[in-house]
């Protein structure tokens, strides 16, 4: 069981009742309103507001307590008339406070008693508060949540002990699980006044608002509790009177239910749109089937042409050595043995020569950017056609390893001397053992060749290059043995026992090009990183953050350094390792006169070079907060860059409409974009011919890309932890002050904080709508932009973009961890083939 998440029964609400239904997420369109949802203008900057005022700002999110409903009955005595229904229109309108996930209580209840069956083994059947949280599905990082539940339930039945029986736990359940608007604002009512007098004071709001906060880890709330406490007591007790009824907070919600209650337009379009994404109903196996293909070839065809004459080429040099050595003495001898070794052994040399080509990054970067090559080649996927042709020679490998071991030897050992004698101009003599055929030449450089490619392939995998295990580093080093690996095989291919011809030993016919090519990009890479190493301007050092911490570098930007938002460098520290590169977004646009990333510490060579820059910054007194000004610039250490490389987040250009996705650190390059974004709007403003942004902006494009295209940009950003909001305010602050046409639409999500309409969320909803409408800011972001709760309902998010943009194609792009990329992948294929807006979904890879 898990806490339930707001949402709104439209089958639920009789005949007449108007209900607002809003299935685009909240939004904050670079801080001007927005009249087709009113929910989501700016608020008004306000040293004095009334009480309506803050009921229109905050009724979204307040009223998200309740729902259609009845009253509880007290286990003393029948609920005062005061409790009645008065409005039950409004009451329709509301949606519910949540405690629980279920909605029917006697479904849950079953679940609710096997876990106390489990939690009170050892307790002779009674439920402690401490394990109260736990059993009724809140789980145990709500444990002090959950005790405060309890304890207001407790006070109601007059209950002192801190333990309670099954029937006990059984009438709490009924309590928390009833779906009456009375129960469940008393049940929250009587959370906040602890002492059981009627009456909410402030001090009773703010040691319920540092609750909620912990409970949300918001940790910069909980510090300013009194404030947001007196903050709630102005608006909800205009007379001064120091205490707040329940009645009266009753009075609130159902007016401000009555200022929601409308939006009917909204319901029926979103109802419309929901039919016409049903797919056709059809029974028949081979019709879905060929939709589906049809769908699959038509998003993936750039890939599939690619791989098809990938496998094309390999099946055709596989069958021209496998007819060659048919018609050769060796067959004789061995058989079809020779004939797959060596039609495998041709295509390794094809695929070791193709395995260069995709790290090749500034030849690719080129090619992206200055050839029409974007439009049938997926360079998005080099990195993923890296590994899949890495896969390749590991299956060639294996079958021209197994091949020659376990049945080419066998048959040249135990051959007759007459059979032999057909390759006896090839071997001096006839092997005698294995060993006689892997002591030479050959056979020690293929024996290591296989050793080398195991070692650099499995610590290649994911699951150990992520991990702690080994790390980063162990695959940075092993990798690297690809050099002895390419020295061995020219070797090996130079020695062959069944060809005496150089123009059979084709082996380094294969490499020379793309050993070259590599070979020009790492001194390219070496000669241009190390003839003017970077100025560090700014060092900020955001300690206490996600996973370690964050460590941002705002550097002098050379000269010839020319990129375009979304891309990406490498960065070096040789204080940390002379050896490592390591990429990073660009996060700085290029209308900007400097270069910054995020580092965010998550690895050997992040947490060392985030810990170098900390102790600098410790040392150094020019700046408070951990960022040191270039007028007065402590000893940073050296740091070199190479770059930029293509992205597929620089492609957002190609669009009129973007939806840009980041997930905590992955914000990075979409932070370009929006910056990228802003100072062209400025440009427009002012009037200027040249909207590319600047020297930084060209890259090589041609001159169909030196257009600004964009017209519309939603950026949705999660992060779990409030502080990491710090590292792009000012960017939102700049957004929410100068996008007022709204072509930036920011959408910032905090998933630490339990979504809207869950009790332990409730306070700190309507803190956010009390502040936001008197000050101007958020206080869960600390920007002009009002972060929303829990994660994005991405199905609505893609809904709401289609609605405002129907016939458009909208460049969909993603950084951050792999998890989210499936349902986003699928959701735009899915919106793509069903309605008339064409989502094209782009993921980075580094």
């Amino acid at each position: 069981m898990e806490l339930l998440k707001m949402e709104t029964d439209h089958d639920r609400v009789p005949d007449g009742i108007k209900v607002a239904v809003n299935d685009g997420p909240a939004a904050v369109h670079g801080g001007s309103a927005d009249e087709s949802q009113p929910a989501l203008k700016g608020e008004v900057l306000e040293h004095r507001f009334s009480l309506g005022a803050i009921v229109r700002g905050a009724s979204n999110r307040i009223v998200s307590f309740s729902r259609e409903l009845r009253s509880f009955a007290s286990t003393r005595s029948a609920p005062s008339s005061r409790y009645e229904a008065t409005n039950s229109a409004a009451l329709h309108a509301l949606m519910g406070l949540k405690f629980i996930r279920q909605t029917d209580g006697a479904a849950g209840w079953q679940e609710v008693e096997k876990c106390f069956s489990q939690l009170t083994v050892s307790t002779s059947g009674l439920l402690h508060r401490s394990s109260f949280a736990e059993c009724i599905g809140m789980g145990k990082e709500s444990k002090e949540f959950g005790g405060k539940l309890f304890d207001a339930l407790a006070r109601r039945r007059e209950i002192k002990s801190d333990s309670i029986d099954k029937d006990q736990l059984k009438k709490f359940w009924d309590q928390i699980a009833d779906e009456s608007f009375h129960s469940r604002l008393q049940t929250f009512f009587d959370m906040v006044d602890r002492d059981a007098d009627g009456r909410i004071t402030e001090e009773e709001i703010k040691e319920i608002i540092t609750l909620s906060a912990s409970t949300n880890h918001l940790c910069n709330i909980e510090k300013e509790a009194d404030e947001y406490a007196a903050l709630i007591m102005e608006a909800l007790d205009p007379k001064n009177e120091g205490y707040i009824h329940v009645q009266k907070l009753e009075k609130v919600l159902l007016e401000a239910s009555k200022k929601s209650a409308r939006g009917e337009d909204s319901r029926n379009l979103s109802q419309l749109l929901s039919d016409q994404l049903k797919r056709p109903a059809t029974n028949n196996p081979f019709i879905r089937l060929c939709q589906a293909t049809k769908y699959f070839i038509k998003h993936n065809w750039r890939r599939i042409w690619i791989l098809v004459l990938w496998v094309g080429v390999m099946t055709g040099l596989f069958a021209y050595k496998y007819v060659q050595y048919r018609n050769k003495a060796a067959y004789q001898v061995m058989g079809h043995c020779v004939c797959m070794a060596k039609g495998a052994a041709e295509t390794l040399k094809l695929n070791m020569a193709l395995i260069l080509l995709p790290v090749c990054r500034n030849t690719v970067t080129w090619l992206r950017n200055n050839t029409k090559l974007r439009v049938i080649v997926p360079f998005d996927d080099s990195l993923n056609f890296h590994m899949v042709v890495a896969v390749g020679i590991a299956v060639g490998t294996g079958i021209h390893v197994i091949y020659h071991m376990a049945c080419d030897f066998p048959r040249l050992i135990h051959a007759s001397s007459e059979k032999f004698s057909v390759l006896e101009p090839l071997f001096k003599k006839q092997p005698s053992s294995y060993w006689e055929l892997v002591k030479g030449v050959e056979g020690v450089t293929g024996i290591l060749m296989v050793v080398l490619m195991v070692i650099a392939f499995v610590l290649a995998t994911p699951w150990l290059r992520r991990g702690k295990l080994t790390g980063f580093n162990t695959f940075w080093y092993t990798h690297h043995l690809f050099v002895i690996v390419y020295a061995l095989l020219v070797v090996h291919g130079l020695r062959l026992y069944l060809s005496t011809e150089w123009y059979e030993k084709t082996t380094w016919m294969y490499l020379a090009v793309p050993v070259v090519l590599y070979a020009l990009e790492r001194f390219t890479r070496a000669f241009r990183s190390n003839i003017q190493p970077v100025t560090i301007v700014k060092a900020f050092d955001y300690s206490g953050h996600q996973r370690g911490g964050v460590l941002a570098l705002h550097m002098k930007k050379p000269d010839d350094f020319e990129y375009r938002s979304g891309q990406y460098m490498f960065v070096n520290c040789p204080a940390v390792s002379p050896f490592e590169w390591h990429p990073f977004s660009i996060t700085s646009a290029p209308g900007d006169d400097y270069l910054s990333v995020y580092i965010q510490a998550v690895g050997d060579w992040t947490r060392q070079i985030k810990k170098v820059f900390s102790e600098v910054l410790q040392a150094s007194s020019a700046e408070k907060g951990g960022s040191s000004e270039e007028q007065n610039l402590p000893n940073y250490p050296k740091v070199l860059i190479d770059g930029p490389y293509g992205a597929p987040a620089q492609e957002y250009k190609n669009y009129e409409v973007v939806m840009l996705v980041g997930l905590g650190i992955g914000a990075t390059p979409m932070i370009s974009i929006v910056k990228d974004i802003l100072h062209n709007i400025k440009k427009i403003e002012e009037g200027e011919a040249d909207i590319e942004g600047g020297k930084g902006g060209g890259g090589g494009g041609g001159e169909d890309e030196n257009e600004f295209k964009t017209r519309r940009a939603y950026f949705y950003w999660m992060t779990r932890e409030q502080d990491s909001f710090d590292w792009f305010k000012g960017v939102m602050d700049e957004v929410a002050e100068l996008d007022h046409d709204g072509v930036i639409e920011l959408h910032n999500h905090c998933t630490s904080v339990h979504a809207q309409g869950d009790a332990r969320s409730a306070f700190i909803a309507m803190i956010q709508d009390l502040n936001h409408a008197k000050k101007g800011y958020d206080v869960v972001s600390g920007t002009r932009v009002k972060a929303q709760f829990s994660k994005p309902t991405w199905r609505k998010v893609f809904k709401y973009i289609h609605r405002r943009h129907p016939n458009t194609e909208v460049g969909v792009f993603y950084c951050g961890p792999p998890r989210p990329t499936k349902e986003l992948r699928e959701l735009a294929l899915d919106f793509t083939n069903k309605t008339s807006t064409i989502f094209d979904f782009h993921k980075e890879n580094f």
